[in-house]
């Protein structure tokens, strides 16, 4: 996806009048669509190798855990600390929020509703499922308290937001700011102890899935919809 591509269907609102010429099929709507059903597909490999486990921690996980906790330090710990707190339970919405609302103060409002409803996904499917699942976190968590684990909550809302917005703005620096900005918060979750590296590796697979399967789905809607709308008003009056 080139940084110079600047697709019209996302800057279009919402609703499409007769004189408005159609949207465009994004060329990149198969790939993007693809490597949601990919990251889906590998996430429940996942959690089937942790269920197998008893979802007891890897060899990976506890071989990570010590390398991260050899190398615990007063400003390391205060580094892992701010991509926590900005991804927290209050962190998250409110930077969801401020985004969307730029997005609507741009006027594009298709853009606005992709975002929000891909955080509303990842949230309302990775709440529950680290619940029912329950794994155990390690136990010297510095930032966690709960036992649930699998998967990364912080890990898949950042990672959402990130592709979902590396999707409509199409820039390479949105693509580099996401990507270290995910690293970061993966890391950060375990030098906190708060996760496992294979809960955060299940929080990018999920973050990723939600992002390109909802980005696919929106592209494909507003699509519909500007051909039904074109098709209604150009059917004569009875």
């Amino acid at each position: 996806m080139g940084e110079n591509e600047e697709p019209q269907v996302s800057r279009a609102p919402l609703a499409v009048t007769p004189d408005e010429p159609l949207p465009h099929p994004d060329p990149h709507r198969a790939t993007v669509l693809v490597i949601g059903v990919v990251a889906t597909v590998l996430f429940v490999v996942l959690r089937f190798a942790v269920a197998l486990g008893g979802h007891d921690p890897l060899a990976v996980d506890l071989w990570w855990d010590d390398l991260m906790l050899a190398g615990l330090t007063d400003v390391g710990l205060v580094i892992a600390w701010v991509p926590s707190i900005i991804g927290g339970v209050i962190g998250a919405p409110v930077v969801g929020i401020l985004i969307i609302a730029i997005f609507l103060w741009r006027r594009r409002r298709w853009d606005a509703a992709t975002l929000a409803i891909a955080i509303v996904t990842v949230t309302a499917i990775g709440a529950p499922m680290a619940a029912v699942i329950a794994r155990v976190r390690p136990s010297d968590s510095l930032a966690e308290s709960m036992a649930t684990s699998f998967p990364s909550g912080h890990t898949a809302v950042a990672t959402t937001i990130a592709v979902t917005l590396g999707l409509l703005l199409r820039r390479w620096y949105v693509w580099t700011l996401g990507v270290v900005w995910v690293a970061y918060m993966m890391w950060s979750r375990t030098y906190l102890h708060a996760h496992w590296a294979s809960d955060v590796l299940a929080g990018l697979l999920e973050g990723i899935a939600v992002a390109c399967l909802v980005w696919s789905a929106m592209q494909a809607y507003r699509i519909r919809r500007a051909m039904s709308s074109r098709a209604s008003s150009a059917e004569p009056d009875a």
